[in-house]
């Protein structure tokens, strides 16, 4: 028989593994970057998760990444980030935009709000 779950065990469960200003990388494309902000789910539209090459599962936190060395912003699943480990900051446009300063492997996270996606 299968034990119910408690309200700790879904709680658990639903923690993003990545927080706000935390460097990540890409586990299939490599790219480095800091996570602005998160959904607990993909908020995005189906057009645009049926362009997503890898389509992952759409039921998993989301986060919003500024990446490394572009312009560019990703929105990325969590099953595809892991937490770098180089302890060097990123570089892009944004950072100082939404972070405060970056401190032993990690920036913080200021009050400009993350835009995100539209209701």
């Amino acid at each position: 028989m299968e034990r119910k779950k408690t309200l700790e065990d879904r709680f658990a469960e639903d923690v993003p593994t990545f927080t706000p200003g935390q460097v990540v990388r890409h586990r299939r494309y490599s790219y480095r970057g800091v996570v602005v902000d998160f959904d607990m789910h993909c908020r995005a539209d189906q057009q645009w998760y049926k362009r997503n090459r890898t389509q992952p599962d759409r039921d998993q936190p989301w986060y919003h990444v500024l990446v490394d060395g572009s312009t560019l912003i990703t929105y990325a699943a969590q099953s595809n980030l892991a937490a770098d480990e180089q302890g060097q900051p990123v570089h892009h446009p944004l950072v100082n935009h939404f972070f405060n300063g970056f401190d032993r492997g990690r920036y913080q996270r200021n009050d400009e709000p993350w835009g995100g996606w539209e209701e």
